[in-house]
């Protein structure tokens, strides 16, 4: 209860910013470079010493099909929050689809760990908070690099509190340490994901990051009715999960 009261006062200042902000990108959208490169430095040091070693000893120690059953599990809670801001943005049907992949994969795919609703034909679609500012106007700001987080613009950063509380591992009936372990779980499941994509990377890593996060944040908010301007090199990576 707590959290959807947090969520509706979160909402209302939202509301508020968006009325102070150009929908329209910036003409740069990367105006704190300095400071963003000086940050991804960061990140790429403790990926190469704690995140990426992390990764690689969970893909070797666990079995694929286990690795599948994580995925799955997390996917399907954050059918929630899809569905959620579904409904932030007006799209009941969208909404409805969420919600009814989530009572299907929770109970015929045992508490979300078999995809049932994809084998049904019901296609998964992804919305968060950030998207949802999108449309309700709120432009995207500079590009900006978190410590530890990584890629986002001031108005993903802006969305990471609610989506924070739209989390449902967050109101799990478990032990702040079982959450805890989750999240972490969640996290290193992540960074395994990309280890394949890895070799796709090109030059200046911190400008080839910087551009498959905005070409996917602008797809995604897009519904993915845009353009196609990638690189042919990008069109392997999964822009779901991968950034």
């Amino acid at each position: 209860m707590n959290a959807i009261v947090n969520l509706r006062a979160f909402c209302l200042v939202a509301l508020l910013f968006s009325g102070m902000v150009v929908a329209d990108a910036p003409s740069d959208p990367d105006p704190w470079e300095g400071w963003n490169r000086n940050v991804h430095g960061f990140n790429e040091t403790l990926d190469t010493y704690i995140a990426r070693p992390v990764a690689q000893g969970y893909r070797l120690v666990t079995p694929g099909i286990v690795r599948q059953g994580v995925g799955n599990f997390f996917s399907n809670l954050g059918e929630i929050p899809t569905a959620v801001n579904d409904l932030l943005q007006a799209k009941p049907g969208d909404a409805a689809t969420a919600t009814g992949r989530f009572l299907i994969n929770s109970t015929l795919g045992v508490l979300g760990l078999i995809d049932v609703a994809s084998m049904a034909g019901i296609e998964e679609h992804r919305e968060d908070f950030g998207q949802t500012l999108a449309v309700w106007g709120v432009g995207s700001g500079p590009y900006l690099v978190l410590p530890v987080l990584g890629p986002s613009t001031l108005r993903d950063t802006f969305s990471l509190y609610p989506d924070y509380l739209l989390d449902p591992v967050q109101a799990l009936p478990v032990s702040d340490e079982e959450k805890m372990g989750l999240n972490v779980l969640k996290l290193v499941h992540r960074r395994h994901q990309l280890l394949d994509s890895e070799s796709i990377v090109q030059g200046d890593k911190y400008i080839f990051i910087r551009d498959a996060y905005l070409q996917s944040r602008h797809y995604e908010i897009n519904d993915g009715q845009v353009e196609d301007s990638f690189d042919s090199d990008l069109d392997d990576i999964d822009l779901d999960d991968d950034f």
